[in-house]
C-alpha cells in the first residue's frame, strides 16, 4: 500500500497541540488595522483550535501532522 499524501497547503496553515487537536491561524488580521484597539489586534495573533465539526474532514489533509 502507497503512501497517503500530505496536501501542503493544509500543512502550511494547519498545526498540531500537544494534546493532538489541529490549530489554524485566525482572520480579520489583514489590513484595516488602525480601526482596531491594540487589544483587539493582540487577541488576533493567537491561533484558534479546528472545530469538531470539520476535524475530521482535515485530519485526511494532513495525516502525518
Amino acid at each position: 500500500m502507497p503512501k497517503m499524501k500530505t496536501k501542503r497547503g493544509a500543512a502550511k496553515r494547519l498545526k498540531k497541540t500537544a494534546s493532538g487537536k489541529l490549530m489554524r491561524a485566525g482572520g480579520w488580521k489583514q489590513h484595516k488595522l488602525e480601526t482596531k484597539g491594540p487589544k483587539r489586534r493582540r487577541h488576533l495573533r493567537q491561533g484558534k483550535v479546528v472545530s469538531t465539526a470539520d476535524e475530521r474532514r482535515l485530519r485526511v489533509l494532513v495525516p502525518y501532522l
